[in-house]
């Protein structure tokens, strides 16, 4: 009993340490881990509950570590993540081009590879998957495949969160929400709009 004891507060030690590490409070841990409440996060912290394997999975996943370092047998933390801008919010006439207008930071995981920003969506043509409010985490790339969620510039600077289609004659942006109609564009609307690719969401993040 006193092994299992010890197991619980060396585990939730591990994890209150990574918490603080992304400065996220526990209320934030416990609504990215599914939790109703901060009651759980902080009995766990504390060592007076139990995690089962697949949650100290799901909690390394979380807290963007490994499983081995929340158990104790790795000493050494991950490297730490690193900080993104975020410039706005994104939905139709937001001109993405004003960069340096941020807004605040998102962390992300230090090993990911490319430049990267992220938005605050404005309104429900994305819905159910992404609401008002989420933020997105955008890989900054000038293409995408086929069935993307990526960030478009239309008329050079109007950026829209769509899923992009692709077909022979033209892409289509097409919104989650079946209320909206998809906006098509041909090859040369691309050009004489024109229409560009500004990145791929790779990551939603709920509500602050």
């Amino acid at each position: 009993m006193r092994v299992r004891k010890r197991r619980h507060a060396m585990i939730g030690e591990k994890i209150k340490q990574r918490r603080i590490a992304l400065g996220w409070t526990q209320e934030e841990l416990a609504t990215k881990m599914g939790y109703k409440t901060k009651s759980s996060v902080n009995k766990i912290e504390l060592g007076l509950q139990d995690v089962p394997q697949s949650k100290v999975v799901q909690f390394a996943e979380v807290l963007r570590t490994t499983p081995a370092y929340l158990m104790g047998w790795e000493e050494e933390a991950p490297a730490a993540a690193r900080k993104v801008p975020v410039y706005g919010r994104v939905a139709a006439g937001i001109p993405l081009e004003a960069v340096d207008n941020v807004l605040d930071f998102e962390e992300i995981p230090a090993d990911w590879k490319g430049e990267f920003g992220c938005l605050i969506i404005k309104g429900d043509s994305m819905s159910p998957r992404i609401l008002d409010g989420d933020r997105v985490v955008v890989r900054i790339q000038s293409d995408a495949d086929s069935g993307d969620i990526v960030i478009a510039l239309i008329n050079g600077h109007d950026g829209v969160c769509k899923r992009l289609i692709k077909y022979e004659n033209g892409i289509a942006l097409q919104s989650l929400n079946p209320a909206y109609e998809p906006m098509f564009f041909s090859t040369e609307d691309l050009i004489t709009t024109p229409v560009r690719i500004w990145g791929k969401v790779v990551e939603l993040r709920g509500r602050l």
